[in-house]
């Protein structure tokens, strides 16, 4: 269940030899916080670790909870989780990301191709809010109770709005896995998740990567990209499923 998970998330890790607990907590981590919570006054924003350990909460409450209903509500779980990160998940910052060079190439456009790419990237923000929410709330459930520790923040030397939280989560056969928050403080005092890391799978590179060779294959047109997005990505792992 959590092998199938993942692919869906990144049908090229397969290849990274990742064991099926390693990869549900792919799919958990990926969709914990981008932003600060809700409790928080503006004054006295939460500090990163704070972040991850209150949303953290939050969404196993939700998961927790749908144990009871999700064979009869599945839509009801779906909505629930989306509102819980509605206000935290970042999703034009994150769709912009995965764009990568694509949406850098908006700087040497004229205002007409700036404003068509600016329409494609909350296109895009949209389709992965769809697409991850629907996909990976599924894996929550099946990931379960595990206990997860974090272990501190370390700030960037480069900048004090910068930091990168480190938390543990212990799996199967006492294994413990290593996650990697690489935070950023926004205008409002906000923390956003800007990239994550499990053991060493970056996935803000992968999304990029993914988004980069599906680009090629449609000569560059973004659109088509994005309308074809979860639909290939789930091509891929049905394929790699089969293997």
């Amino acid at each position: 269940m959590c092998y199938r998970l993942i692919q869906l998330l990144n049908p090229l890790a397969g290849a990274l030899w990742i064991t099926p607990a390693a990869l549900a907590l792919i799919l958990f981590m990926l969709l914990l916080p981008r932003g600060a919570a809700a409790e928080e006054s503006l004054a006295q924003p939460a500090l990163p670790d704070q972040v991850i350990r209150e949303v953290t909460e939050q969404v196993m409450q939700v998961v927790s909870e749908a144990n009871t209903y999700f064979d009869e509500e599945p839509e009801r779980y779906y909505r629930e989780i989306d509102a819980a990160l509605a206000a935290l998940v970042d999703w034009r910052g994150f769709a912009t990301a995965v764009m990568g060079e694509y949406y850098s190439r908006g700087r040497a456009m004229d205002k007409a191709g700036r404003a068509n790419l600016k329409r494609q990237r909350d296109d895009f923000a949209i389709t992965l809010r769809e697409g991850l929410i629907r996909s990976y709330a599924k894996g929550l459930l099946a990931f379960g109770g595990a206990r997860m520790e974090v272990q501190g923040v370390e700030a960037s030397p480069q900048s004090t709005r910068i930091a990168s939280v480190t938390q543990l989560v212990y799996g199967e056969a006492e294994r413990v896995y290593t996650i990697r928050y690489q935070m950023g403080q926004y205008k409002d005092g906000s923390w956003r998740l800007r990239n994550l890391i499990i053991e060493t799978i970056n996935l803000g590179e992968i999304y990029r990567n993914q988004f980069a060779a599906l680009a090629v294959e449609a000569d560059d047109d973004l659109d088509q990209v994005i309308s074809q997005w979860n639909a290939a990505v789930a091509e891929q792992a049905e394929a790699l499923s089969g293997d």
